[in-house]
């Protein structure tokens, strides 16, 4: 008689695709109807600070061991709540257990009354308001900022045009600085000022399917990959959930003021951040004015801020105490997933905590 060794472990085989089956119809039904979206940007927080639609959160932290704050500046385009996504898979969680007395700027969802915005209402107007906000409530002198995306434009700009500025170390992360290496999204936003004006809306900015088009252009494959891999996961509550959550940030954009386009559109012509020719309420703002302790970080799969438009920024820092972080991930990852907990997130903390003092 003949024994099948291979039998049992083609019968394991078979079930577990039936119960995978039966798992995907239930999962591919819940995400159809709108059913079990998971929650996001929870850790508890306060608004302690408003001024037009920007709101400034101070997340609460009842074993707040790190002296000064971290103020964290969002960027222009999206949803703040990727560097909250979920419990167990958020930047911001970690840096609350790290013992950070943690506030994040957001800018919120702007309007008509927004529309003529310039880069000099955020850093000249808002950001110093914040920071002295920060400072006036954790009773400190100074403030350890961190910026993502353009948000680590505004920071930096903030911090060339304010050389007094009372930071104690600036990080930023995915800085966009070559802004000619940003491909497809500069072409879509366009690169002179004609172009620009014929993609605002009727309330003048630029509205968040256009924003959202300048993305899906950068990886045109992506949503067909992307539903592959669903599929062949879609029996995983963890990874629905978790797929949940980042595609819809990753379609959750919201209004570009139309000033701040302008000048993009100008910036870009010009290559302004690389070529040291930004001007701000008519002062000439240098990059090589910053000389506080900063760490920049990048990924070398970043589609959207590709790793040739961050590159340049390390050296147009003036900053003695100054470090790049250079890893394998992309825009989103560098903070967000499995890779950031375990590299990104723990070397930011570890740069902050060395520039920092411990409560007692």
């Amino acid at each position: 008689m003949t024994i099948d060794v291979e039998a049992p472990g083609i019968v394991g085989r078979v079930g577990r695709e039936l119960e995978r089956s039966v798992l995907r119809a239930r999962n591919g039904i819940r995400m159809a109807a709108g059913i079990s979206r998971p929650e996001v940007g929870t850790t508890p927080k306060d608004v302690v600070w408003r001024h037009g639609r920007t709101e400034l959160w101070r997340y609460r932290n009842d074993d707040v061991r790190v002296s000064p704050p971290l103020l964290i500046v969002f960027g222009l385009f999206s949803r703040s709540y990727i560097l909250d996504l979920q419990k167990g898979n958020s930047f911001i969680e970690q840096l609350v257990d790290a013992g950070f007395d943690v506030y994040l700027l957001d800018w919120g969802v702007p309007d008509e009354r927004d529309a003529a915005n310039r880069l000099e209402d955020y850093v000249d107007d808002y950001i110093p308001a914040a920071v002295e906000e920060v400072r006036r409530i954790s009773g400190t002198d100074q403030v350890n900022m961190l910026g993502y995306c353009f948000g680590s434009v505004l920071s930096l700009l903030y911090a060339a045009h304010h050389r007094d500025a009372p930071l104690r170390s600036l990080t930023v992360v995915s800085a966009p600085i070559d802004l000619q290496q940003l491909g497809p999204l500069t072409s879509v936003l366009g690169t002179v000022e004609q172009d620009v004006e014929k993609l605002l809306d009727v309330d003048g900015n630029v509205p968040p399917r256009v924003v959202h088009q300048a993305f899906q252009i950068l990886k045109p494959t992506t949503q067909i990959t992307r539903y592959v891999d669903l599929f062949d996961k879609l029996w995983n509550d963890d990874y629905v959930t978790a797929y949940q959550a980042m595609i819809g940030w990753a379609t959750d954009h919201v209004p570009l003021p139309g000033g701040v386009a302008r000048q993009l559109a100008e910036m870009t012509r010009t290559n302004a951040l690389v070529d040291d020719t930004i001007v701000l309420g008519g002062d000439r703002v240098h990059l090589s004015d910053i000389t506080v302790p900063f760490l920049t970080v990048l990924g070398d799969r970043d589609h959207i801020v590709p790793e040739a438009s961050a590159a340049p920024l390390i050296d147009l820092v003036g900053s003695s105490d100054k470090h790049e972080l250079r890893l394998e991930g992309g825009h989103v990852g560098v903070l967000v997933g499995r890779t950031a907990a375990k590299k990104t997130i723990p070397a930011i903390i570890e740069f902050l905590l060395r520039r920092s003092e411990t409560i007692t």
